[in-house]
């Protein structure tokens, strides 16, 4: 069965257990209310009786009559009204009508009476009068009436159960026709809600379809109402998602297609110029005086190829969490000296001068070699990117923290650039590709990594003509536990 139709019931029955139990409950509560009205009209009409008829003599308050006339004629007025009426004496007797046969008062309701108690009966059973006809079922209402604390008089006032009855079928007819409507009513109405319901999720099949067929700008609009727009707001987050994943793999795939081209290309040419050299040798074909210089090349070449090959593995290593650090305290001075000296021919070879701004000792808990790693690949950038310029490498402590930075007077970069350059193979200046440093395109993406597995934080401000700046912060060995602690 369609999920339509399956509402539609829902509702259906849902509304029609509602009417239902509407119409019962109206339907006892008119019985109800009919009775009790016709039970006050029959208390009015025997207190109306009494008044009229009641004769008690003001010398001797036990003798009690009645005005017969008076009687005959309320009687007619009420048998017109389809009512009845009998009077009963102090001693459970009838006293009117006089030709009447019926049994006196049971003594359970006698008792009541006495106690001036007003009793309210539905006769079911039909009564046989003195000339043996039997008398429709009737509803009646036993009255005490006291005169100085004594009982003078019962009247009992009855109506036909009948008539009654008529009332309430017809109040019943009209309210089964109403029901009947309102069936109907219920109906059209849970064909409506169904159908608004399944086309909503209808909108959100079609939409499911879209994107399972590779179209991913699908929105749906969501007013936020009900646990439907909640399941449009995360289709809506889906999509998105889905979009922004396939734009990063997009992104990525091209740059993995660059950094093969990129990297088959610096493979090749070492590795042309390595079996070049080795035909040479092979051939004698190399002057005695060149060989050295042409060892030294190979030499060369073959460490170009190690460290392309290795900024892979640590890439790798790194991003599937298989680097353990080393963390302990240290003077970065020490290594920052090391990493100048280390690099202060290559900054020559670009007309770079490269400064320490660094005071005698400044500790920073890290890992000895990572934060070589770190600081070499940023001031290797620099260098690659400053032509003829200043390159400044600072050190100063912080509250609980160790900040480093490393500023250029290059070329700079633009605020697109800056927003990608952590992430892989990508390269601020294709145009540089094949310079002998930064061959990959990976060297920053490492940098970024190292830098999170030591809980600290790393950031670059860049101005295109004007320079780079890149702020490393190392968080001190409490910081660093607190971090962790957040982390796991």
């Amino acid at each position: 069965m369609k999920l339509m139709y399956q509402q539609m019931l829902g509702f259906f029955a849902a509304i029609t257990i509602i009417l239902v139990l509407l119409g019962v409950s109206y339907t006892q509560m008119t019985r109800h209310m009919v009775y009790s009205n016709t039970w006050n009209s029959l208390e009015k009409y025997s207190n109306s009786l009494i008044e009229q008829s009641l004769r008690i003599s003001s010398n001797d308050d036990k003798s009690v009559n009645f005005d017969t006339t008076a009687l005959e004629n309320s009687e007619r007025l009420l048998q017109n009204q389809a009512m009845s009426v009998t009077i009963y004496s102090s001693t459970n007797k009838i006293v009117f009508p006089a030709n009447l046969y019926q049994q006196s008062i049971n003594k359970k309701d006698w008792q009541k009476l006495q106690k001036n108690k007003i009793i309210h009966k539905v006769v079911d059973r039909r009564v046989r009068n003195k000339k043996g006809r039997i008398s429709p079922a009737m509803t009646e209402v036993m009255k005490p009436y006291f005169y100085n604390h004594k009982l003078v008089a019962v009247v009992v006032m009855g109506a036909f159960v009948s008539d009654i009855n008529t009332n309430i079928n017809q109040i019943n007819h009209n309210l089964i026709r109403a029901l009947l409507v309102s069936i109907l009513v219920a109906i059209v109405a849970s064909y409506i809600l169904a159908r608004y319901y399944t086309n909503r999720i209808n909108r959100l099949r079609v939409a499911t379809n879209q994107v399972s067929q590779g179209d991913y700008d699908v929105q749906m609009t969501s007013r936020n109402r009900d646990e439907i727009d909640d399941l449009i707001n995360d289709f809506n987050g889906m999509t998105h998602s889905l979009k922004a994943s396939r734009e990063e793999i997009q992104r990525q795939e091209q740059r993995r297609r660059e950094f093969m081209a990129n990297a088959s290309h610096e493979m090749r040419t070492p590795l042309t110029t390595i079996n070049g050299l080795l035909e040479g040798l092979a051939y004698d074909a190399i002057p005695e005086e060149s060989k050295e210089e042409s060892i030294d090349l190979m030499r060369s070449e073959t460490s170009r190829l190690i460290r392309l090959v290795n900024e892979n593995l640590d890439y790798e290593k790194i991003r599937s969490n298989q680097i353990t650090l080393n963390l302990h305290e240290f003077n970065a001075v020490d290594a920052l000296h090391n990493i100048a000296e280390q690099l202060k021919q290559k900054a020559d070879d670009s007309g770079d001068t490269l400064e320490l701004e660094v005071p005698t000792e400044v500790q920073v808990y890290a890992d000895y070699d990572r934060f070589v790693q770190i600081m070499f690949n940023i001031t290797q950038n620099a260098i690659q990117f400053t032509q003829d310029g200043h390159i400044t490498i600072s050190a100063q402590r912080g509250y609980e923290e160790t900040i480093i930075r490393i500023a250029d007077t290059g070329m700079g970069m633009s605020d697109e650039q800056v927003k990608n350059i952590w992430e892989r193979y990508y390269k601020a200046d294709p145009s540089r590709k094949n310079t002998k440093y930064g061959e990959s395109g990976l060297g920053l993406s490492i940098v970024h990594q190292l830098v999170q597995l030591h809980h600290g934080k790393i950031s670059v401000t860049s101005k295109e003509g004007v320079g780079t700046t890149f702020t490393v912060i190392f968080p001190d060995q409490h910081q660093t536990n607190v971090d962790r602690a957040k982390t796991d």
